[in-house]
């Protein structure tokens, strides 16, 4: 039997809400895998959401959601054993306090939080060109355990759609987090 995990995403205001948007359609697919879903989301993300995607969809999803500065939420604790933290997309704003354990709202509390416990913690970073502060500090949430995935598709299993494209980002994604998806895998 494979043990659920309790997953927290927080969603910031970088461009990209497709992968928020797709990693949140797959999450609500793995219930059998996924035991609580905690979603954080800045108010600079709801509002790129609604310019990116033209719609208020974020608001549709069965998970709870917790206010950035709502630091009562279980997983601003490690006593509540919450395995896996996904920042998607991830601002460098975000990734620089979470480098720097300045832990200001319950993003990056969480952050920290995951950090300090040895627990899974993976950054979709999203920038282009990327400065040397920024290769800097993602050096820094690397040597302290996370993960910088950058949201750089693939094109090997030729997507269709944009959704299709950001899937191959977010389904990367769910591996690194040991999260069991049916996905193209090269060579297969």
């Amino acid at each position: 039997m494979v043990q659920k995990k309790k997953v927290v995403v927080a969603i910031t205001g970088a461009s990209g809400s497709i992968y928020a948007k797709v990693l949140l359609d797959k999450l609500t697919k793995l219930s059998e895998q996924i035991a609580h879903v905690g979603i954080i989301m800045s108010d600079n993300a709801k509002e790129v959401w609604k310019f990116e995607l033209e719609t208020s969809s974020f608001n549709n999803y069965p998970f709870d959601f917790y206010n950035k500065q709502d630091f009562m939420a279980p997983f601003a604790s490690g006593s509540a054993n919450y395995d896996t933290m996904i920042v998607c997309p991830c601002s460098m704003g975000t990734l620089a306090r979470i480098a720097h354990g300045i832990s200001s709202d319950l993003t990056t509390r969480a952050a920290d939080v995951v950090l300090k416990e040895r627990r899974k913690l993976v950054l979709l970073t999203r920038e282009t060109p990327l400065s040397s502060i920024h290769i800097q500090n993602m050096g820094l949430v690397t040597q302290a355990g996370g993960i910088i995935c950058p949201a750089s598709p693939s094109f090997y299993s030729q997507p269709k759609t944009m959704e299709d494209l950001a899937a191959t980002v977010i389904d990367r994604v769910l591996s690194l987090c040991d999260i069991q998806i049916d996905s193209y895998a090269w060579g297969e």
